[in-house]
């Protein structure tokens, strides 16, 4: 299959070359790039990333960061391999060692990964010496990581590499570094998908569709705005739920929020071609009813709602170790803890609901209730949901970011290579 090659963009040119010794940005010692999903930001600061260091080191430390190893990998490391290989850099991967050794006309630099996931990461890099480093999804990655890892870059000519989509306003990365950026002496340039020349229009009308209220505002326009209101503005409309398709399903998976003294919600879902229908709930409210269930009667109504139904993985809150242990005990179905990242997790529900991969069918009335109830936290300084009437929510939630997500690819988009 041929390869159409795109030029760069204007500001991808920007980024490219800032650090050149003809360029009137190369004083700055940092660069930052923000903005809009898929507007092309990741790829040509990578490539640049890696021309600066051939450029001015030998034998030289850097590190390449991101929220994790396996996203690291994925949106940074494996697109960035042909297109080196192609300008004639030797690229050697050290699996285990998280490792890239590159060489390139006499000179080799090493490039090691790191995962900024959690406070505990910045355990991780404490002892490198870094000649420079960047940090893809960086607004992702905890204060303690990204401060420990700017701290290693202690050799002469280091630069710090930033880029990341835009979160809420009060994010520390967003007022320590975007707002003091002329404090910081770092190159600051913001990126909508009309900067990524690989986007169609068509690609573009694809990720508007995708998003809604802020989220459309952060990841389509690339602003830092803050959450409000519904979390799910566009379920609010009565069509947005279906009868439940008379058709063979291929697949039945279950997701459960469980609870005693809180509701305990589960869902029944059906897979139709490539989409999941919520074909079914239980729905056990304890203050409401006047009494709690034990955990062999919620297995009981689990099994009910199951019926004679083929259900290949059922998903459960990972808080309730004793609900999925007697699920294990009765060795009748397979279960997983569900994954659990709140905000990541809505974000996904969102775009699964809006490209039509997941639906909730009418006859899940609590469901229903929830989406007309679920609301943003007005006085938190970060996105935080209210935790009320986010039971079913939640159950919807870890089949997405479980289930759904290990079914097929929650993002893929073809773009073609440019230089």
């Amino acid at each position: 299959m041929s390869v159409e090659y795109k030029p760069f963009s204007k500001k991808q040119m920007k980024v490219l070359l800032w650090w050149h010794k003809n360029s009137p940005y190369k004083n700055y010692d940092a660069v930052i790039c923000d903005g809009a999903v898929r507007s092309g930001k990741t790829f040509c600061m990578s490539l640049s990333f890696i021309m600066w260091a051939f450029t001015y080191f030998n034998e030289s430390s850097f590190a390449l960061c991101g929220k994790t190893i396996k996203s690291l990998r994925r949106n940074l490391v494996t697109p960035l391999i042909t297109p080196l290989k192609e300008l004639n850099f030797k690229v050697e991967e050290k699996y285990s060692d998280n490792l890239l050794i590159v060489s390139y006309k006499g000179r080799v630099n090493r490039f090691y990964l790191f995962s900024g996931k959690d406070e505990g990461s910045a355990s991780l890099i404490q002892g490198m010496t870094l000649s420079g480093i960047l940090l893809d999804e960086v607004a992702l990655m905890p204060r303690s990581f990204v401060e420990q890892a700017l701290a290693r870059c202690s050799v002469s000519g280091s630069t710090f590499w930033f880029n990341c989509n835009p979160e809420y306003p009060s994010h520390w990365f967003y007022n320590e570094w975007i707002k003091k950026r002329a404090e910081k002496n770092a190159l600051y340039i913001h990126f909508t998908m009309k900067d990524n020349p690989s986007l169609t229009q068509k690609t573009i009308k694809r990720y508007e569709k995708m998003y809604s209220g802020a989220f459309y505002r952060r990841f389509v326009k690339g602003e830092w705005v803050a959450v409000n209101g519904a979390v799910y503005p566009f379920m609010e409309n009565e069509h947005s739920y279906p009868d439940v398709p008379k058709v063979e399903f291929s697949d039945f998976a279950v997701s459960c929020d469980y609870g005693t003294v809180n509701p305990a919600s589960f869902g029944l879902w059906g897979k139709q071609n490539e989409t999941w229908y919520r074909i079914d709930e239980y729905y056990f409210d304890s203050k409401k009813e006047g009494y709690q269930r034990t955990d062999e009667e919620h297995y009981k109504a689990l099994c009910e709602l199951i019926g004679n139904k083929k259900v290949s993985k059922i998903t459960v809150d990972p808080s309730a170790a004793s609900f999925i242990e007697v699920i294990k005990r009765h060795q009748k179905f397979s279960v997983v803890p569900a994954t659990n990242s709140v905000i990541d997790g809505i974000r996904m529900v969102s775009s699964a609901l809006k490209e039509g991969r997941i639906k909730i069918c009418n006859n899940c009335k609590d469901a229903m209730r929830e989406f007309s109830l679920y609301r943003w936290s007005e006085n938190a300084k970060n996105d935080t949901v209210i935790k009320e009437n986010d039971h079913a929510m939640d159950d919807i939630r870890y089949f997405v970011s479980t289930i759904l997500n290990n079914d097929s690819d929650d993002f893929c988009v073809v773009a073609q290579r440019r230089y």
